[in-house]
């Protein structure tokens, strides 16, 4: 079985400590603009507290898919090459 991405873990664990604090407020009868400010302090607190592993796990990442290297440094090398040849083929063709 594949296991669980850790953001769609993280994910729904906040979802329902946002959703379980405000069910159980709306139930008491609290008004629901109120029972939602109140239950979105609660989830904040509790993921807070409770989830600093996935949080962390999901920031690693996040980093790491954002400064990942498109190419190692031997690509650079033929990446120039490559960028000379074609400017040698257009100089030669008389597109230059």
């Amino acid at each position: 079985m594949k296991a669980v991405p850790v953001w769609v873990y993280f994910s729904v664990l906040r979802v329902l400590m946002f959703v379980v604090p405000l069910v159980v407020l709306l139930v008491l009868g609290i008004e629901p603009w109120v029972a939602t400010l109140v239950a979105a302090v609660i989830g904040l607190c509790l993921s807070y507290i409770f989830l600093r592993k996935p949080r962390e796990s999901v920031a690693r990442n996040l980093y790491a898919a954002r400064n990942r290297t498109a190419a190692p440094a031997a690509s650079a090398a033929s990446d120039a090459d490559t960028e000379d040849a074609a400017v040698d083929r257009a100089e030669r063709d008389g597109l230059v």
